[in-house]
């Protein structure tokens, strides 16, 4: 049985912009849809810290993380970080995103046969050797497609709109689609 593990760095939360969030998000989830093995050791985790009267370090979570992961029999796990560009990023402190590339190193390190992650990002942002298949969705001519069937049904389909001359609405339809930049 597979199981899924999905997180979105949000820019508008500041509680879902660093790894900490990423990583309690990903043990929460792993932990209630996987085996019993995987809650007695997060179980296990919770008594360590006093019954959550002590916080743990990210690094305590992360090393939980890591030790869930890597239960045997438990099937295909797969992780999707999306949005990794809204996680904070200062290059002169040491940032969220930094660490959260850092995590997703670590994951990809253990190698674990029945681990499979996503990362989506906009294109500025650089993965290097995470980067194992990169897929870049701009300027994908389906992708164009859709964003032009989107904009037509909209132009077409909004009473005001329909009272524009046809060359209006076209020049709306091509102007919007040709800036969109696969949005």
């Amino acid at each position: 049985m597979a199981s899924i593990a999905y997180y979105y760095f949000d820019f508008k939360d500041t509680g879902k912009q660093d790894c900490r969030g990423l990583v309690s998000s990903l043990l929460a989830q792993l932990c209630t849809r996987r085996s019993h093995h995987s809650y007695d050791t997060l179980s296990s985790f919770y008594e360590a810290h006093e019954n959550g009267s002590r916080q743990p370090s990210e690094g305590d979570l992360i090393h939980c993380l890591k030790n869930v992961l890597n239960i045997s029999g438990q099937g295909k796990v797969y992780v999707i970080v999306d949005a990794v560009d809204e996680c904070p990023d200062n290059p002169r402190t040491h940032s969220s995103r930094e660490s959260v590339l850092r995590l997703i190193k670590e994951l990809v390190d253990l190698r674990h046969p029945d681990i499979r992650i996503c990362i989506t990002s906009r294109p500025e942002m650089v993965f290097g050797p995470l980067a194992s298949h990169a897929v870049s969705l701009h300027d994908q001519a389906g992708q164009k497609g859709d964003i032009i069937n989107y904009l037509k049904s909209v132009v077409e389909s909004d009473a005001n709109m329909r009272r524009w001359r046809r060359g209006d609405r076209q020049l709306v339809i091509n102007t919007l689609s040709q800036n969109a930049n696969g949005m």
